[in-house]
């Protein structure tokens, strides 16, 4: 069962990686559903598959949204007087949500991710042709958006940059500008959520060997194996395309999701 897993993530992996530096999302919305359906049918407890693929998706992104995150550092794509400021909200939120995940039934969090991502896909397509621009709001409100970013991200097992990119771009700051500060905050998400997965699963007796609470190695190990290698054509990318087309690729990046979640 390693060796299934490990490769069939290490495929995962090189699309999870240039996502991340495209489109500034850690990759988590492709992760979790593909580890849902693998890990049972390996033979893991389907009451624990679904924690499991949260987890397991959050560490993998530790890797990739740094790899990516550095990438957009060196292109200048990240404000860091925005970020540093609202980075420990978001580390708060991360730890909380991976402690409500911990005590949701599976059902209840697959429902929630499906929701999920439906909004997100609904949003972003028809927000395309939207050229209103906004202030951003107090530092008190964006304190408020980083913390609840963080506890859903951790809850989805996503960097959080399905919602950042959204939220930020709204509010009139620069596209590549709105990824960097998501790939920024997606290395803190993934961080802190990961430790608060592995403490919450450490006495789960259901869990298959070769796990360090909720975190199942072979997938975590498949997927950062090559999704750094891709995390800077993505960047390079994202640094070439008009902000329209990045745009529609995030939006239907979202929709192909959404869809096969609900399939």
């Amino acid at each position: 069962m390693f060796l299934t897993v490990f490769l069939s993530c290490m495929l995962l992996g090189t699309l999870v990686g240039f996502l991340a530096g495209l489109l500034g999302i850690g990759g988590g919305l492709v992760i979790v559903p593909t580890l849902v359906i693998l890990l049972p049918k390996l033979g893991v407890d389907p009451e624990v598959a679904m924690p499991i693929a949260l987890a397991s998706s959050l560490a993998s992104i530790v890797i990739t949204a740094s790899s990516a995150a550095f990438n957009h550092h060196k292109s200048g794509n990240i404000p860091w007087k925005t970020a540093k400021k609202l980075m420990p909200y978001i580390a708060i939120g991360s730890v909380i949500g991976a402690n409500l995940a911990d005590l949701l039934p599976s059902d209840v969090l697959k429902t929630m991710f499906s929701t999920f991502v439906i909004f997100l896909a609904s949003y972003m397509l028809f927000s395309i042709r939207q050229t209103v621009h906004r202030d951003l709001p107090s530092d008190n409100a964006l304190k408020g958006v980083a913390g609840g970013t963080g506890i859903i991200a951790s809850l989805m097992g996503i960097s959080g940059g399905a919602i950042l990119i959204p939220f930020l771009t709204y509010c009139g700051v620069n596209l590549l500008h709105a990824i960097g500060i998501s790939t920024a905050f997606g290395m803190i998400v993934s961080l802190f959520g990961t430790l608060a997965f592995i403490i919450a699963g450490l006495n789960n007796p259901s869990l298959p060997e070769w796990s360090l609470g909720y975190i199942y190695w072979p997938a975590v190990l498949g997927i950062a194996s090559t999704s750094t290698i891709l995390a800077s054509y993505g960047v390079r990318l994202a640094n070439r395309l008009p902000v329209k087309t990045i745009k529609k690729v995030f939006a239907a990046f979202l929709i192909v999701v959404a869809i096969n979640m609900i399939i």
